[in-house]
């Protein structure tokens, strides 16, 4: 197979110095040479992906684009894709194949045992009562046994475990059933009607739940594998031509295996994918269907809480943030640089964007500052999650399997110059209102005449709706905020690009399948998008008895659940780089989202403020809290990043700062509004 490679020239050294990295970068593997690091990719679309992940501005992904062949990965995936018709000796006798009898097999059993003298009663299903009794037997504990076709058998002149070959479940599977059930049609008698009528719908309700079980808990999917064949293929065969061996007959003679399974459980199916989607995505594409339908057609909350429709809508957002980040990837590799910059820079935010619309209109029309404060703790609460928690985190991790990582510390400083722009300008007019606005003060109590007492006044705010020059203030901000975001991207992709150098080689790239192609991707973005704005306009509908009966601060809210649960997907894809010894990509996910708050979401906010039909209420005006906790994180953020390398102790510092900062978000008290 043809090869395209990436090369990438990292310069992490200080003081005019140079140092190259001898790291693995996940499947591709990075190779350490004396001025250069390189990335191998499968093909151009891959090489281009990597690529992009280098560039200032572009969201970092992990997961493919196109469809690595089976035969190039390692053993461990090749296992996950296996077919159960695969015989070879292994240990059956495991943790999680006990876990399966407690979970699935006694009432999976249990349920044959049950038909079988129902069928041996009906006295022409007697073949399948026996086939029902032998099932149920085998269901209990399936490991180790295998199902087989009756017919011609053979001998095998060495007894010893046949050769075997993992066999890719969407391809070489298919082939091994179809000629299967063509051989074997279902029987026209009597016995296999009473079968069909009385027997095979019970059966076939067991192991499609079963099934479903198994495939949404992920780890138990062999499980799922095992009662798909038997529902679509073991029980419409003729009963006499089944036949169920222990292994050391199977591996004596040459036989037809139709399903064979080892082990229930297996803990790598969390890199599982479908067409390119991970299964945890998938799995959850169903919640975000109930989600919608439950949360428009119970207004009156008659099924469910207010509480949790919001718990849904949230934990909806995850595995649409990961297509939306797909689709982004998928296209940015499959395009041009100015295609890519256009659909990250349209598509990049729109997860946060439209919680924070729909949050701000709710406010509006319930005529509340609340949900504005909520906002705003969610902007904060990003710009914090992202700057502390997500480095510190990949730092523990890649520390502590690494022991001492290394970064681009120019492409750093970059990012934290950035930072420090995005901070100071986003809350300038919270330093110009403070400086310049009227202190306000509710709840005074004075004794008039009496000098001994106290003048006690609480509440005490700055007037910051009316400050002369405030508005003007705020709209120069946000022209010049993405200005200096733009300024950024041409200085690392255009005149100062040799910070990062990446190029791709002239190699022509391998045969490769994309996953989703261009439009494919774009209407998984669009649809994605819509589904993101229902499932943010059902949050932000069902908060409001969160934000008036909870104990818990309405900052600790917007700082945590609001602002973090989007993240999970850039966090996941942190940590991955964090693994492999990329820290400088983990580092730059946390930073990338940091500055497209400051210099994009929040500019876009006051420009929707400003041109909406009415005015919802948004001043960029935060609150002191968020004010001192920001500008702390950024000043110890650049001090982490100074020397170019970490380790676990400075990412569990950064951990530990963030920790300190939600609990003083969880004891303060709630916002004025609220």
């Amino acid at each position: 197979m043809w090869k395209s490679f990436l090369t990438v020239v990292i310069c992490t050294g200080g003081h005019g110095t140079s140092r190259s990295t001898s790291s693995r970068c996940g499947e591709e593997g990075w190779h350490e040479s004396t001025t250069k690091t390189t990335i191998r990719a499968e093909n151009e679309v891959e090489a281009q992906r990597e690529a992009n992940n280098y560039k200032f501005g572009f969201r970092k992904w992990k997961g493919n684009v196109t469809e690595k062949p089976i035969e190039d990965r390692s053993d461990i995936i090749k296992g996950l894709y296996s077919d159960l018709s695969i015989v070879k000796p292994q240990e059956v006798v495991t943790f999680g194949n006990i876990v399966y009898v407690i979970l699935f097999g006694w009432w999976i059993s249990l349920i044959y045992f049950i038909i079988c003298p129902v069928m041996f009663l009906t006295i022409f299903g007697a073949p399948y009562g026996k086939l029902c009794f032998k099932m149920a037997w085998y269901f209990i504990w399936p490991f180790g046994k295998s199902i087989e076709k009756a017919g011609d058998v053979v001998k095998r002149s060495v007894a010893k475990p046949p050769k075997c070959e993992v066999i890719p479940e969407e391809r070489d599977s298919d082939k091994d059933s179809r000629p299967l059930l063509m051989s074997s049609p279902i029987p026209c008698r009597i016995s296999t009607f009473v079968w069909l009528l009385l027997g095979y719908p019970v059966l076939a309700v067991v192991h499609s739940l079963a099934c479903v079980l198994s495939w949404l808990l992920v780890f138990p999917i062999p499980v799922a594998k095992m009662n798909a064949r038997t529902l679509t293929i073991v029980l419409l065969m003729a009963p006499e031509d089944i036949q169920i061996h222990r292994l050391e007959k199977t591996l004596e003679y040459e036989t037809r295996v139709i399903l064979c399974c080892y082990q229930a459980f297996n803990v790598y199916y969390y890199k599982y994918t479908v067409q390119g989607i991970n299964i945890f995505a998938l799995n959850m594409l169903p919640l975000v269907l109930f989600t919608l339908i439950i949360g428009y057609t119970d207004r009156e909350h008659n099924v469910c809480s207010a509480e949790a429709k919001f718990t849904t809508a949230i934990a909806s957002i995850i595995p649409l943030s990961y297509y939306i980040g797909m689709g982004i990837a998928s296209i940015s590799a499959q395009s041009n640089f100015a295609v890519g910059a256009v659909v990250n820079a349209t598509f990049g935010s729109i997860t946060e964007m439209t919680f924070y619309i729909t949050a701000l209109l709710q406010g509006h029309n319930a005529k509340t500052k609340c949900y504005e404060e909520v906002v705003k703790s969610a902007l904060t609460g990003t710009l914090l999650g992202c700057i502390l928690f997500v480095p510190g985190i990949c730092m523990i991790i890649g520390g502590i399997k690494h022991q001492e990582q290394r970064f681009n510390s120019r492409s750093a400083g970059v990012s934290s110059a950035l930072l420090f722009i995005s901070v100071g300008g986003v809350f300038a007019p919270t330093l110009f209102s403070k400086t310049f606005g009227n202190l306000m003060c509710e709840s005074c109590t004075n004794i008039p005449g009496n000098a001994s007492l106290a003048f006690v006044c609480k509440n005490c705010h700055y007037d910051t709706v009316e400050i002369m020059f405030s508005r003007p203030l705020v709209y120069t901000i946000s022209v010049l905020l993405p200005s200096a975001y733009l300024i950024g991207l041409i200085f690392t992709l255009k005149t100062h690009s040799h910070i990062y150098d990446i190029h791709i080689s002239d190699g022509q790239g391998g045969h490769h399948v994309v996953h989703w192609s261009r439009w494919r991707a774009l209407g998984v973005l669009i649809v994605s998008t819509i589904l993101m704005a229902c499932c943010a306009d059902l949050s932000t509908e069902n908060i409001e008895p969160i934000l008036t009966h909870s104990r818990v601060s309405q900052y600790f809210i917007g700082v945590t659940v609001l602002a973090m649960v989007p993240e999970l997907p850039e966090i996941v894809n942190g940590i991955q780089f964090a693994l492999q010894n990329n820290i400088s990509l983990s580092l730059e996910v946390g930073s990338c989202i940091a500055v497209q708050v400051c210099m994009i979401q929040i500019p876009l906010l006051v420009l929707f403020n400003a041109f909406y039909v009415s005015d919802v209420g948004f001043v960029l005006v935060f609150s002191d809290i968020h004010l001192w906790a920001s500008i702390f994180s950024v000043i110890l953020v650049n001090y982490i990043f100074m020397d170019g390398k970490c380790d676990y102790f400075q990412g569990t510092a950064l951990v530990v700062v963030y920790l300190i900062l939600l609990a003083l978000y969880f004891f303060a008290p709630s916002p004025r509004s609220c």
